[in-house]
Formats: structure tokens, sequence, C-alpha cells
């Protein structure tokens, strides 16, 4: 590994990140709003992004730079089964396609900025409503981190940084720099700012990904060559991987691709994105058209054998295979076109960690702050604290990056996917049915949160003694499994059984302010004509 600063790429890498700092400042002007102090604005932009606009925020929210460093880097130290990633999001579009519309249109006629508003409206529960809310932040501070993350591993890579017997603010000054330049635009700007750099973050990861997988073979020596290598390499008797998934690896791989399918819609920001679209038939195209992602994915998992027969890594003790890709891109590329791939990583961890930040923010203002809080706040009022509330989020995701270890912020993204699954039942279920009891419903969320948590806090790993995986055994199978998936299983079971109980001693149950009509709104209805809009700034 090279050791000194690749001042070309580094150049290449600054001005891209200058370019698209110059667009997150000017896209306040993009779409220019009649009232920017107004959620609907500033963190759902205005409610207008047509089919184009959502498919590359979209692809912009969900395909993250961790995604671009950590799907490879698991290929390369696991073989087969870092590849759950490729059937999970082909399993998800096709799910998610017969609910979203529903939550945009019963969204659109109420003025819900969140999936917690929604949950609030249905079951007429604060504490189920609030429980969503808490769990959706909760889920997404390590996601938040994880971009800064990649944006590090870039900066190792580079070179940038200082070397080991520099301070901490020396070695640590880009990403204070790139953090400072992401809170700032995305304060100014909304979500304006991620959906217009979007276009650029996806156009270069496209391109680098052609590129990669013509021209990193064609100087391997052809796909045979990298895939007898990659055999090679998980046939040894020490390897924790293997070419071709174990039969006791089956159950962990599908219920992991199952479980994360189910879990992706449920962050707040892949939601954000959703209901920021114009119209219903928006969010169904969308759902159409998002799997030419997925192929971009499997293009994209590929890099991990490339890297294995690129000798990235090989005779170096203790290599983080979170540096393979960024380490494969230095050594096969030419120093202009390893900029470009950078900044490809660095522009993907932007994006998304806009997008997650002003979700977690939303969150906070609308189902904390205003129902608890300050129920009296104005638009105007809801637009200041959400913006605030972005920048600590963001201030925690970074203290967090700072503070502990790697290997802690990777765990508890696995944790965030286990724990925004619990979720599941209350939205997804409220869309089709209002027969779930509020209270069944938290009772069953509460299960799959502690018995998740519990479950994953005893696995330890080489780098861990705790929250060291994702599986464990399931339940009477007895198989190994996605811990996620088991506590969803869970969660469903207590919510369903409970909910008949009390619907037999007759419980109250909330009021549901909505009609079976709203779920198949259009955006040329009377109902969302008559939405509630944004009112003019106090």
């Amino acid at each position: 590994m090279n050791n000194g600063v690749n001042v070309t790429a580094l150049a290449v890498f600054v001005l891209f990140f200058l370019l698209v700092t110059v667009m997150g400042f000017m896209a306040s002007r993009w779409r220019k709003a009649d009232n920017a102090l107004h959620l609907d604005e500033w963190g759902l932009g205005g409610r207008s992004f047509g089919t184009w606009v959502t498919w590359f925020l979209l692809g912009g929210d969900l395909y993250t730079a961790y995604t671009f460093v950590a799907v490879p880097a698991a290929v390369y130290a696991t073989g087969a089964a870092g590849f759950f990633a490729v059937p999970y999001t082909i399993i998800a579009y096709p799910l998610v396609f017969l609910f979203l519309p529903r939550l945009w249109s019963v969204s659109r006629v109420h003025g819900y900025v969140t999936p917690a508003d929604f949950v609030r409206g249905r079951y007429g529960s604060k504490a189920l409503s609030l429980v969503v809310a808490l769990t959706g932040i909760l889920a997404t501070m390590p996601y938040i981190a994880l971009q800064l993350v990649g944006i590090q591993a870039v900066l190792d890579v580079l070179g940038v940084g200082g070397g080991a017997g520099s301070n901490w603010f020396v070695k640590d000054l880009p990403l204070f720099i790139a953090f400072g330049v992401l809170a700032a635009y995305t304060y100014s700007s909304g979500l304006r700012a991620p959906a217009l750099i979007a276009f650029v973050k996806d156009a270069l990861i496209y391109i680098v990904i052609i590129v990669a997988v013509i021209y990193i073979p064609m100087r391997l020596g052809g796909y045979g060559h990298i895939f007898d290598t990659a055999a090679q390499k998980f046939s040894t008797p020490k390897s924790p991987g293997s070419l071709i998934l174990a039969e006791n690896k089956q159950w962990t791989y599908a219920t992991l691709a199952l479980g994360s399918a189910l879990a992706l819609f449920m962050y707040p920001h892949s939601v954000t994105g959703v209901l920021a679209s114009k119209s219903r038939n928006t969010v169904r195209r969308n759902m159409a058209i998002m799997p030419a992602y997925s192929l971009m994915l499997g293009l994209l998992a590929l890099l991990g054998f490339m890297a294995i027969a690129a000798g990235v890594g090989s005779g170096v003790k203790g290599f983080n295979a979170q540096l393979s890709v960024p380490q494969l891109f230095e050594n096969m590329f030419p120093d202009w076109f390893t900029g470009v791939a950078f900044a490809a990583i660095g522009i993907g961890a932007l994006v998304p960690a806009a997008i997650m930040s002003i979700a977690a923010a939303n969150l906070f203002t609308r189902n904390v702050y205003k129902e608890f809080i300050r129920p009296d706040a104005t638009a105007a009022d809801e637009t200041r604290v959400a913006k605030l509330a972005s920048l600590l989020v963001k201030v925690g995701a970074l203290a967090f990056v700072l503070t502990m270890d790697k290997q802690a912020a990777i765990n508890l993204q696995l944790l965030g996917g286990l724990w925004i699954l619990q979720t599941f039942v209350s939205i997804v279920g409220g869309l089709f049915t209002r027969w779930f009891h509020h209270w069944a419903l938290f009772a069953g969320w509460a299960a799959g949160m502690v018995y998740g948590t519990y479950q994953a806090y005893g696995i330890a790993s080489p780098a861990t003694k705790h929250f060291g995986g994702s599986a464990a055994n399931i339940p009477v199978i007895g198989e190994i499994g996605y811990i996620g998936l088991t506590a969803f299983v869970l969660n469903l079971a207590v919510a369903v059984v409970l909910t008949l109980v009390l619907r037999a001693l007759k419980a109250p149950v909330g009021t549901d302010e909505t009609d079976p009509d709203d779920y198949g709104a259009e955006a040329g209805d009377p109902k969302t004509q008559n939405a509630p809009v944004p009112a003019a700034a106090h």
C-alpha cells in the first residue's frame, strides 16, 4: 500500500468535491419555493420531484458510499455470502410496489412528513408514533456515521491526513472539512441539495463501475483468471468464505436477504425520498425502474473478486477489507481516473448522509418536538428546529466516527436494520388494515427490539466481544438465520395474539383520521388538492 499522497488523484477528488459543494448551495434556488420555511419545502423538496429526479434521489439515497465499499469488501472476505445484497434489492422493489403508493397517497392527503406521522394518524396513538420515530432516528445515526467511514477509507488510501505520528486534529482535518460542507449546504438547501447532487453521484458511479468491470479484468487476465484466483483463496483450510455458498449458510443467506428487503423502505431516508415525489404514479414508475441499480450492484460486488486477483492486501497482516476497493482502484487505474473513482465514493457518501440527516430531523421535529414539547409550533418554527436538528444529527455521527472503533460503527449499522424492521408491522400493516390494536403493536415492537438486541449483543467476532454479527439460531427451526427477521416474526406474533385478546376485552382503540379513499388518492384528486399546504412564514 502506498503511504504517500496521490497528488493527481487528490486534485481530481477535490475538483469534484468543489463542484458538488457549489451545486449544494445553488440547490436552494432550484425549484425555488414560495415559502421556504415549511417542512414540505425544506424536508421534502416541495413534494414536487418527477420520475427522473426521484429515481436519482432514491438511487443516491439507497446506494451509499458504504454500499460501494462494503458489498465488494464482503465478497472479498467471504465470497458468495457477500452477494446477499443483490437478491435483497431484487426482492425489495416488487414488494414495496404494493404499499409505497398507498403511503404516498395517504401522506399527501393529510400532509404527513414522516412514517411516524402516518402511524399517529392511523392509530391515534402518540406512544406508538413516538417509538416509531425514535427507532427511525436510532437506526439512522450509525448509518450516517458509516458514510463518514466511507469518506475516511478514501482519504486513507489517498494518503491524506498525515502519518501515524500526526495529532488527531491534523489526521481528521479533511473529514472535518467534508462534514462542515455537508452540514452547511444541507442546512441551507434542505432536500433539494442531495436531489441535485445525486445526478453527479449516480453518473460518476455508473461510469466508474462500467469502466472497472471492463478495464480491470483486461489487466488481470480476464474473468476466468479472476474466478480461479478467488476459488483458490477460498479453498484453503483457514479461509472464512467460499466461492459457492455452503449448505449450512443457506438459511442465513436467505433470511438476511428477505429481512433486509423488508427493512429497506422502513428507513426514514427511504420514505423521505418517496414522499418527495410529485405523484402516486411517479412512485410506481420508480419502483419499476429502480432494479437497474441492482444490476449495478451485482457488477459492483464482482470488484471483491477482482481485488483478490489483483493481490490487494495479500501478505498484509490484519488488512482491513473495507479498503479493498479503494486500494484496487489506486493499484489498477491511472491516477486521474483513481481520483474520479474516489470522487464517486466520496460524493456517494455526501448524498445519503444529507438525506438521512434531513429524515432524522423531520422525525424529531414532527414527532417529538411538535408532539410533546411545543404543540403550538408554527410551520416556520418546525423548519427552524429541523435545520438545527439536522446539524446535531451530523455532529453526533461525526463524534461517533472519531471516538469509536470503526468496527463498532459497522456492527451498529447491522443493528440498525434489525431495529428499523420492527416498525414494519405498524407502518405496512396500517396501510392495509385497521385491525391491529395500537397497544398490541407497541408490545410487538418492544418484543422484537428486546429479543433482537439481546441476541445480537451475545454474538462475538474476532474484532469485538459483542454485536459481532447478525445471525443466530432460529428457535423451533434450529437453523442459523438473520436475527432481524426472527425478531420480526416474534413482533408480528405478539401483535396478532394481543390484538385478539384486546379486541375480546373490547379495549378502547384510538381514532383513525384516515378514510379508505385516502389510500388511492392521486395528485390531481380533490383530496390531494385540498391537502395541507405550506402556510405563510411567521
